[in-house]
């Protein structure tokens, strides 16, 4: 009796352990019909490609002489999901960086720790090798903007519409430079 209880807990652990599969972090893999992981790098690269590819966001380029400098901002998260806000607003900024054709500084969390760091250095580090005051990058532009959902339930079905707005605003005169909005929308039949 003991050996069958054994051998009954050994099939009980093998049939309830997970299966896992790595796949190429690029594949949509859409499981719940939440918001996931595809749709934050989707809706991230095509807006930042639509921002920096505009004929305002080209023009400003242009009066300035150089690439300018963009700081992105708070992206508020108004749906009804969980959404990593952080982890999409590091989407965001990688598409701006590997664009080059802008450059991409510090938020304000960062931004601390590097001045942190540069006061310690003033005090420990070499004076030839110490990080200077005085040589940050202020930025030229602020992007910013919001994540909204539309949902609408009718028997076994579920449309999610997922609407990402986004405001790229010049840092000294507050004028709206571009103004961009990327839908998703999402059946999801039960």
């Amino acid at each position: 009796m003991v050996r069958f209880f054994a051998w009954l807990s050994v099939l009980w652990c093998c049939a309830c352990s997970p299966s896992v599969t790595r796949v190429d972090p690029q594949q949509a893999i859409d499981l719940s019909g939440r918001w996931n992981d595809s749709d934050s790098r989707l809706v991230a690269d095509q807006m930042i490609e639509e921002l920096l590819g505009s004929a305002r966001f080209q023009a400003y380029a242009t009066e300035k002489g150089r690439k300018p400098a963009i700081i992105v901002g708070t992206v508020r998260n108004k749906t009804s999901e969980h959404i990593d806000a952080a982890n999409y607003i590091k989407k965001i900024e990688l598409a701006i960086f590997n664009s080059a054709l802008a450059d991409v500084v510090e938020n304000d969390e960062f931004r601390d720790k590097l001045r942190l760091e540069r006061v310690q250095q003033q005090e420990f580090a070499d004076p030839a090798r110490m990080a200077q005051w005085g040589k940050e990058v202020g930025a030229d532009l602020m992007l910013f903007g919001e994540m909204t959902s539309e949902t609408d339930v009718a028997r076994h079905q579920r449309v999610v519409n997922y609407i990402t707005t986004l405001f790229l605003t010049d840092m000294e005169t507050n004028k709206r430079i571009w103004y961009g909005q990327k839908e998703i929308k999402k059946l999801v039949r039960k």
